[in-house]
């Protein structure tokens, strides 16, 4: 437990360092109301995780402690989003339909006001 610890840690390390870097070439150059940066990270995490995940499916590459290091650990650090659309899409593949809609639907919509609570509970007066 602790090893696995320690290759998440240091994955999330090195995928927040290159997220943070990202984003700071990305805004360098782009200013506009649309959250360009943030969106690009989705997507570039996204297209890395299934990139990932499909090479070690076809390549039957099933050294846990790699995988652990680049999906959860380097993918998850650089965009948690990457993580939740490939369990998305893990539910897609497995045809579990209603559970894929329960899971995206209430994860967006809850998710969004639990920003709202958090935020009001420091703004209100």
């Amino acid at each position: 437990m602790i090893r696995s610890f320690l290759i998440v840690g240091l994955g999330s390390f090195l995928g927040g360092g290159l997220r943070f870097l990202f984003s700071r070439l990305v805004q360098t150059y782009v200013h506009h109301p649309f959250p360009l940066a943030t969106w690009a990270v989705n997507v570039l995490g996204c297209l890395l995780i299934g990139m990932l995940n499909g090479y070690f499916e076809r390549s039957h590459l099933l050294n846990p402690d790699i995988r652990l290091f680049l999906t959860v650990g380097l993918c998850g650090g650089f965009t948690t989003f990457s993580t939740f659309m490939n369990e998305n899409f893990q539910l897609l593949k497995g045809e579990q339909f209603f559970i894929l809609t329960l899971y995206a639907s209430l994860s967006l919509l809850i998710g969004l006001l639990a920003v709202w609570a958090g935020y009001a509970l420091f703004t209100r007066g």
